[in-house]
């Protein structure tokens, strides 16, 4: 289950991708439109490790692969999406390495991690994210460089992954101006220290799985 604009881009995208799918982190906790509405008539299966509202299996994609593949009775899925759960898991080079796994030969991965996000227990929080550092748990996808793109809490709020990634600048004239001003006024002095922020910032890839010597 995402943000909006997961759902946004998933529904902007949807060409994309196709059935099987395989939602990670399936049960609904908020009001965002479910995936799965996108994709009447295919194959589709939601997966958590609580039960609930989305939820076809309850499981943990962190156990040995024999164990996740049982349990999933041995699918593989052209897409599966992985949004706002990595943060979550305490195995995330595991988890990413069975996600790759269940991909059929050429699948399509899209992941949504945090860069810059609140501790938000779920019911832990443990990492963030770069970039970099999502090629580097994924080792086994080409990721495709035309759908990388940040985005905010905010709906609508997108912007490239590049060495500005989500930051608002607060030394800008007017901006440093209006910060010395609410200083002095006793608001914001902790703020005007720096030189720019970081806003509720998620990093967004999709790509596709590379062809092993295993597959047809």
């Amino acid at each position: 289950m995402g943000d909006l604009n997961q759902y946004g881009f998933v529904k902007k995208n949807r060409e994309i991708f196709s059935g099987p799918v395989l939602e990670i982190g399936a049960r609904r906790y908020n009001d965002v439109p479910p995936l799965r509405a996108l994709f009447a008539g295919e194959e589709w299966l939601g997966v958590d490790q609580k039960a609930g509202e989305g939820v076809d299996v309850v499981v943990d994609l962190t156990l040995p692969f024999d164990d996740v593949d049982a349990a999933l009775g041995g699918k593989r899925f052209e897409t599966i999406f992985c949004l706002s759960v990595l943060e979550h898991c305490e195995q995330p080079f595991v988890l990413a390495q069975n996600i790759t796994r269940l991909l059929a030969p050429s699948g399509v991965l899209y992941v949504s991690v945090p860069f810059a996000w609140k501790h938000h227990g779920f019911p832990s929080d443990y990492w963030r994210f770069t970039p970099e550092g999502v090629e580097k748990l994924f080792a086994g996808i080409a990721f495709d460089e035309r759908f990388d793109h940040g985005a905010t809490s905010a709906a609508g709020e997108v912007f490239p992954l590049d060495h500005e990634m989500g930051r608002l600048p607060l030394r800008s004239p007017w901006r440093l101006f209006v910060l010395r001003l609410a200083s002095l006024l006793g608001a914001f002095r902790r703020l005007a220290r720096y030189r720019y922020v970081l806003p509720p910032t998620m990093v967004n890839r999709v790509g596709r799985r590379r062809k092993s010597e295993g597959d047809c």
